[in-house]
């Protein structure tokens, strides 16, 4: 299946029915997304979305990349990984990533950093597959 690739510009009636499609596929707690909440992050100076269109031209996957500048230089993470279910295991998580890998490389960055949860062991092989290396870290979160 060829996946086709490209950052979302525009939060369109279809990219907004694609996220309420997608998001609860990520996460069962996350609110859906508003028109207005998903052109920010479209429209936003450090956020790409990044999305995934199967052979049918559905969109079948999105990522966000996140770029920014702190003093120690520019920082990419990749957040809100996604792919549908009915897509999974024809490349098309594989595509966002080198897409965003591409991106943020272009951009200038050093490294790239992501999380995903060890249950996750699909996305877990092929961020190692991709070059991602596993990190001693503490991870820490605070909630309001």
């Amino acid at each position: 299946m060829p996946v086709e690739v490209e950052i979302a510009r525009h939060a369109t009636p279809e990219l907004v029915a694609a996220m309420a499609r997608l998001l609860p596929q990520l996460s069962r707690s996350a609110p859906a997304l508003t028109a207005d909440e998903l052109a920010e992050i479209v429209d936003g100076p450090a956020t790409d979305l990044l999305i995934a269109r199967g052979e049918d031209g559905q969109i079948a996957g999105a990522l966000t990349l996140v770029l920014f500048r702190i003093p120690s230089g520019l920082r990419a993470w990749i957040e809100d990984v996604v792919v549908d279910a009915e897509a999974r295991g024809q490349g098309v998580g594989e595509a966002l990533n080198l897409a965003a890998i591409d991106r943020a490389f272009e951009r200038g960055v050093r490294s790239i950093d992501l999380t995903s949860r060890p249950s996750r062991e699909a996305a877990n092989r092929l961020y190692q597959r991709l070059g991602f290396a596993r990190r001693e870290t503490n991870v820490y979160r605070y909630e309001a």
